[in-house]
């Protein structure tokens, strides 16, 4: 990936300047050499790094994003108190197990996300996503049914996550 044009020199402006000030406040000094240094790691690390960024979708749909980010809230509060209950009960009460996902999402960022949120949520964790990218497996504290957690995870999450990044 070429980087603009625009910012041969300084690819990640944002990145440099969070550089910068990490630095200055890693060494707890403003001193001349610390801003000479911090300057100089702030402009060759992100130049070094910019060949390496990959293209990621944008969010075409930002207020949607924001109402996802508020179910996966409610819904990691509401999976807190499940598993509470669920790990002071009978241990026999508990069916964990594997599942496999199919995905219907092809891009990084969206299969990071969706991924993310099932870690998120207390009781399932991402295990991996198939090398090709067409499955997620997740590992579930309490499976009573392979396919309602299946049709949960892909109408609660992948549905949105899809509709965000128009994939």
């Amino acid at each position: 990936m070429e980087a603009n044009p625009r910012f041969r020199f300084l690819p990640m402006p944002t990145h440099s300047l969070l550089l910068l000030v990490v630095w200055l406040l890693l060494n707890n000094s403003v001193a001349p050499g610390h801003l000479v240094l911090g300057s100089f790691l702030a402009l060759t690390i992100p130049l070094l790094l910019a060949k390496l960024q990959l293209p990621q979708p944008s969010a075409k749909k930002p207020l949607l994003a924001v109402k996802y980010f508020l179910k996966v809230l409610f819904d990691i509060i509401t999976a807190n108190v499940e598993v509470a209950i669920l790990v002071v009960g009978p241990i026999k009460r508990m069916k964990p197990g594997f599942i496999a996902i199919p995905l219907d999402i092809t891009r990084e960022l969206p299969i990071t996300l969706l991924a993310s949120t099932v870690s998120l949520t207390p009781g399932t964790v991402s295990c991996e996503v198939s090398e090709d990218h067409r499955w997620l497996f997740v590992h579930a504290l309490n499976i009573t049914n392979e396919q309602d957690m299946i049709d949960q995870i892909k109408n609660r999450y992948e549905a949105p996550l899809k509709e965000i990044f128009g994939c």
